[in-house]
């Protein structure tokens, strides 16, 4: 006699899973890169006490947890800067490879020198929680050696955190409107802002004024719109579908089959 079915009983259907494409991964993670590089931006008010008198901050003036968040956020912001090119350089080396090196020797260099800023930021806290108010230190020589590191800081800065992004948005703005990755404004942008950052940088390097002054801020704003907004576009929308998106999707998921 046939077994008794019981056909109330649920069905199982195996829906196989969808996979993300290897190029939105690479967008996506990129785009979250990008945002993660703004994360320093609190520095400015961070760091104020240091630099409007670093003398009396190096004897023993405010706290130190401000100018370890900032160095904490700017050491985020070299490994993910760095991380953008890496993590793109799959594909971008498909588009020029020239240009994908650059872009990804540009960003060691810039990641390099943001670190030897911070080192000298934290050397100065050192100084003042080892040396400051210890028998036999010479205030006035370790006021003095606190403005020699917070001078080394102010240039390191100028190249790493302001002219290091010309040379890696010009190189990533070619490679964008190129590949048509994205839509063309991005790379407009970067075109447009690359070159007005590179002469106020110039303007700061000959003394016209100071790298945080209204101008300056204002000569970084393209660049900085054009980075964040392709951040948040990455991050939301990805890459557009192109030749070079889908015969990289094709090769990797062969290569990983």
């Amino acid at each position: 006699m046939a077994a008794n079915t019981d056909i109330t009983a649920p069905v199982r259907v195996h829906i196989p899973r969808r996979r993300m494409l290897p190029t939105r991964r690479i967008s996506l993670t990129v785009g979250i890169l990008y945002v993660l590089t703004f994360v320093s931006i609190p520095t400015l008010a961070l760091y104020a006490p240091i630099k409007n008198n670093v003398g009396a901050f190096i004897l023993g003036a405010g706290s130190t947890s401000a100018l370890q968040w900032g160095a904490l956020s700017e050491v985020i912001v070299g490994l993910a800067g760095i991380s953008t090119a890496i993590v793109l350089y799959p594909l971008t080396k498909r588009i020029n490879q020239t240009a994908a090196l650059g872009l990804v020797a540009a960003r060691l260099l810039e990641t390099c020198l943001i670190f030897v800023s911070v080192v000298s930021l934290l050397t100065i806290m050192t100084l003042r929680n080892d040396l400051a108010g210890t028998a036999g230190t010479n205030p006035a020589a370790l006021a003095t050696m606190g403005h020699s590191l917070l001078a080394s800081y102010n240039w390191t800065f100028l190249l790493s955190g302001s002219l290091m992004p010309v040379a890696c948005d010009v190189l990533l703005g070619y490679m964008l409107y190129r590949s048509a990755l994205v839509p063309r404004i991005f790379p407009i942008v970067a075109f447009i802002g690359a070159p007005l950052l590179l002469a106020s940088d110039i303007a700061v390097f000959f003394g016209a004024y100071s790298n945080v002054s209204p101008i300056a801020v204002l000569a970084a704003l393209p660049v900085a719109v054009f980075e964040l907004s392709l951040g948040i576009w990455l991050i939301v929308k990805g890459f557009k579908p192109t030749p070079l998106t889908a015969d990289y999707n094709e090769t990797s998921q062969s290569t990983a089959a």
